[in-house]
């Protein structure tokens, strides 16, 4: 019987529920056996030898492959010391044979094989490294260790690299190893003899696995993936290890650590020293620079190999060659490395499952995805084949018509057909990736054909940028320049873009990762152009924070706003996972920018107006303040403990509390504490003890510097006090006894009026809910109508004497402006009683009041809607107001576009009518000085 057609009848011999009789009753099944040597001779040679020599305990394998394969990983961790050559080598045949024919039958498929030799591979690193730790222990010669550190290798770890780290070992593999110890296990004066033991034990354990012999070997072992293997010994602490990877790591040693997992020794040591290396295997950014590490480095491997020829089936390199296992699997990791600081959910090591979550991510299509792994199964089967034929690692198809006809054999198929699938396949694999490493080139541009309106100058200066001083980034930039330039060309106004670009490349510091993503994504050129052109501010801020453009293509940008409930949740997820305080608050600080960014470009596309954007900047700015707080509590009460009573909470007061922030707004707020039952001298139970008053005194300073400090990712926001009971010179953190005692028996009309924009924000519950009742409750106390109206003239008064507008496009400060309104509507909402926050409310308040008419209010309103628009567009044009001369052709655009008008010149007459008629309306609603002088 031919080897292929004995092969067919092998599944059902594998079959665990055929039963010995349903066995006994296969004619011939013995014999088999012995022609199953036979056609071996003539495919495989070393599958002939392993039947030959195993050929009782292979009968006896057949009763269920999966019961076999746990016998021999048994009897391996049973072999005595002086027996683990010989019997690791036994079990390598049994397990190289049973996995042989599982595979050739199709009993098991491709992931099933791989597991099962990445298994044994790692069960058999495990009992070597463990059986010299042993022995050293026992000879005295590893310094604080006993027989109960056995367990654990001493501390040694094996990290599985490669394949057997993704758990896709090939038949005939070698195994890539990093060995390294935890040092902290050791004191100092032992380090040195503890390396030196450790360094002896890896040697062993790699002769133990790779030494030939009359029983033959059991796996060839590399270690020179770990760091610079030239100078370095064998076995490193990880603290070294560590160091290197933070200063001098590169790209394609990020590449090989997403596959790394801890395979031998101390597994927790191993995994810890993985969480150590995330920063720097998983960039936070969008690592798209990582497209020219991989692409240089598949140059300098088809160099180094010769594999960079035309696509010839005999000969061909399986592995490295045009279209093979590598181009898929660098594919895959350089997609990873690009998304998987962001996203954790691409953070796999086996290639098939890598492609499947890219593909559900939306980073590789699904037909791309499906048709990657369907290859990658089918030319790692056909590299299995290569390497049966005389168990050598080699991954190249035979070169002789005899070699193909082997591998066509254990293939089942024809010499033909082999030929033809492999060339499509092949083909297949590289048209699918090798665009993504080096797409083609667009044609250089012709000199003459630039846009002659560009400032030659400016150009010429580019060079001299921090962010284009590397030669790598210098580069990068020269492909990326003529798409730039064509497109800033194409703008309303090219010569003023072109300056707010330069503006931008001027405060870049580096340039490598952003031009790099702008190169694999040239749509965000055109939203680069029309934020430089329209928002010096964003376009800043983007100097500064270039990673927020990750975000813009992160799948979501332009998604619905996901409100302010799952922001909080977000965050509150994102910072749970960060491992330290300090790095909590830079994440805090990051997160917040790219979503302070997304609401600025929406604003800027007009994808939302002024008054969702006021929303939504209201809503990041509380889900900050609630995530972040129990974070500053618990960090605070580490040093001083907790303190008594209900805790403390955080009442947003003006546009904070009102829920409607533009993109420079501060936060202003009130920190209120209840200490309880408790007296203010009462200690907190820490560490580090502080009696209530200053216990809640600090904390509120922890909060406001979570939230202001400067950091690596910058501030969060600015933090104004001011309007907390005796303002500045008033303790920071109010207790609730004191505030609600000052509302009731001291605040002066003014501090009612801001009452009404108060909100509870973030903090204990219970506190929140009686601070808002007890809003609710002071704001619907009668209150006589003529007294306030006076102090509400008296502060206008004072407010117009302490600073005048500062031009017509000032639609903050001035009479009949935004201020000016806000403050009438919140004397509406306190003579109506009523606990309303927003403008529209309170002028209701007014009319419902007998104050205002219905056209009054109605005029006040939308003045405020216009002022609301135009201050919220200056603010994230400039941070400041600014002439209509300075604001270039984009942000003229933008102004019209968010106000609704069709030029500038109709904005500004509609703007000097709106103020005159509310600033009317306002004065003759109050009451004058010589009204006053008549009371």
């Amino acid at each position: 019987m031919e080897f292929a057609r004995l092969i067919t009848r092998l599944p059902r011999a594998f079959d665990p529920d055929l039963g010995a009789e349903g066995r006994a009753a296969m004619p011939g099944l013995t014999a088999d056996l012995g022609e199953l040597v036979t056609g071996a001779a003539g495919s495989s040679p070393y599958l002939k030898g392993l039947i030959e020599r195993e050929r009782d305990w292979l009968t006896g394998a057949f009763d269920d492959a999966e019961n076999a394969v746990a016998g021999v990983f048994a009897l391996m961790r049973d072999l005595a010391p002086d027996q683990l050559k010989p019997g690791l080598r036994q079990a390598k045949r049994r397990i190289a044979l049973i996995t042989a024919l599982a595979d050739l039958a199709g009993v098991w498929p491709l992931e099933k094989v791989t597991a099962v030799l990445t298994d044994f591979a790692a069960l058999a690193c495990d009992l070597a490294i463990k059986a010299e730790v042993a022995a050293l222990i026992r000879r005295g010669k590893l310094p604080g260790q006993g027989p109960d550190d056995v367990a654990v290798a001493g501390g040694l770890t094996v990290l599985a690299m490669g394949k057997m780290g993704a758990h896709e070992l090939n038949y005939s593999s070698d195994i890539d190893l990093i060995c390294l110890f935890d040092e902290t296990r050791y004191d100092r004066d032992d380090f040195h003899d503890a390396r030196h033991a450790l360094v002896r034990a890896t040697r062993n354990m790699c002769s133990i696995l790779s030494e030939r012999n009359a029983d033959g070997y059991v796996f060839r072992t590399d270690l020179r993936l770990r760091p610079d293997p030239a100078v370095t010994p064998v076995c490193l602490a990880m603290a070294a290890a560590e160091s290197y990877y933070e200063s001098l790591g590169r790209t394609w040693e990020r590449a090989a650590y997403i596959k790394a997992r801890p395979a031998a020794g101390d597994m927790d040591a191993g995994a810890r020293f993985l969480d150590t290396l995330t920063p720097f295997v998983w960039r936070r950014h969008l690592d798209f620079a990582a497209i020219q590490d991989a692409h240089d480095m598949r140059l300098r491997i088809r160099e180094h190999k010769g594999t960079g020829g035309a696509l010839v089936v005999p000969g061909h390199d399986m592995k490295l060659g045009r279209g093979g296992i590598r181009e898929i699997e660098f594919f895959t990791q350089t997609l990873q490395l690009i998304a998987g600081g962001r996203d954790p959910d691409l953070r796999l090591r086996g290639t098939t499952e890598g492609l499947a979550a890219l593909s559900a991510k939306d980073w590789v299509p699904d037909d791309v995805a499906s048709a990657l792994a369907a290859h990658y199964r089918a030319h790692r089967e056909v590299e299995h084949r290569i390497q049966m034929v005389n168990d050598a690692q080699t991954h190249k198809m035979p070169k002789s018509e005899d070699g193909m006809a082997r591998v066509a054999c254990l293939m089942g198929t024809d010499v033909a057909s082999l030929n033809a699938d492999l060339a499509t396949r092949l083909g297949e694999v590289h048209d699918m990736t090798e665009g993504f490493f080096a797409p083609d080139a667009a044609p250089a541009p012709d000199p003459a054909a630039l846009p002659d309106n560009l400032d030659a100058s400016i150009l010429a200066r580019w060079p001299a940028y921090p962010a284009l001083r590397s030669s790598r980034a210098s580069h990068i930039f020269d492909r990326l320049k003529p798409e730039l330039l064509a497109r800033l060309s194409r703008t309303a106004r090219p010569d003023e873009a072109l300056v707010a670009l330069d503006g931008f490349l001027a405060g870049l510091p580096a340039g490598v990762q952003l031009f790099s993503l702008f190169e694999a994504n040239p749509q965000l050129i055109d939203l680069l152009i029309d934020i430089v052109g329209t928002s010096p501010v964003l376009a800043g801020f983007l100097s500064r924070n270039s990673s927020v453009f990750d975000a813009v293509i992160g799948g979501d940008f332009f998604a619905d706003w996901p409100g302010g409930f799952a922001l909080q949740q977000e965050l509150a997820a994102l910072l749970d996972s960060e491992a330290d305080y300090e790095s909590q608050l830079d994440a805090a600080r990051r997160w917040t920018k790219e979503w302070h960014f997304r609401i600025g470009v929406h604003h800027l596309r007009g994808l939302i107006d002024a008054t969702a954007a006021g929303a939504q900047y209201a809503d990041l700015a509380d889900a900050v303040i609630r995530a972040l707080m129990p974070v500053v509590v618990d960090q605070f009460a580490a040093k001083h403990g907790g303190a008594s009573g209900r805790g403390a909470a955080v009442l947003g007061m003006g546009s904070l509390g009102a829920g409607r922030l533009n993109a420079m707004s501060d936060l202003d707020m009130i920190v209120i504490y209840d200490p309880g039952d408790g007296e203010e001298s009462d200690m907190s139970d820490g560490p580090r003890p502080l009696a209530t008053r200053p216990y809640y005194a600090r904390l509120t300073q922890a909060l406001i510097t979570a939230l202001t400090a400067p950091m690596a990712q910058g501030r969060l926001y600015e933090v104004d006090m001011r309007l907390r009971p005796s303002g500045s010179q008033g303790p920071v953190a109010t207790s609730w006894a004191s505030f609600t005692s000052y509302q009731r028996d001291q605040a002066w009309v003014w501090e009612h009026l801001a009452l009404t924009r108060a909100r509870p924000v973030a903090g204990a519950p219970a506190l929140m809910a009686d601070i808002e009742t007890f809003r609710q409750t002071v704001l619907a106390t009668p209150r006589a109508a003529a007294q306030v109206l006076r102090g509400v003239a008296d502060m206008r008064a004072r407010i117009a004497a302490a600073k005048s507008p500062a031009s017509l496009w000032d639609a903050k400060i001035g009479p009949g402006r935004m201020q000016d309104i806000e403050l009438i509507a919140q004397t509406g909402a306190l003579m109506a009683g009523l606990a309303v926050r927003d403008v529209k409310s309170g002028l209701q308040g007014a009319v419902a009041s007998g104050w205002l008419d219905v056209a009054d209010a109605d005029a006040l309103s939308g003045c405020h809607d216009l002022c609301w628009s135009v201050q919220s567009a200056m603010r994230l044009m400039s941070g400041k107001t600014i002439e209509t001369g300075q604001m270039g052709e984009g942000g003229l655009a933008f102004l019209c576009r968010t106000t609704g008008f069709a030029d500038i010149d109709a904005l500004q007459k509609a703007l000097e009518t709106a103020y005159d008629r509310a600033g009317g309306i306002i004065t003759a609603a109050l009451p004058q000085e010589s009204d006053k002088s008549d009371e």
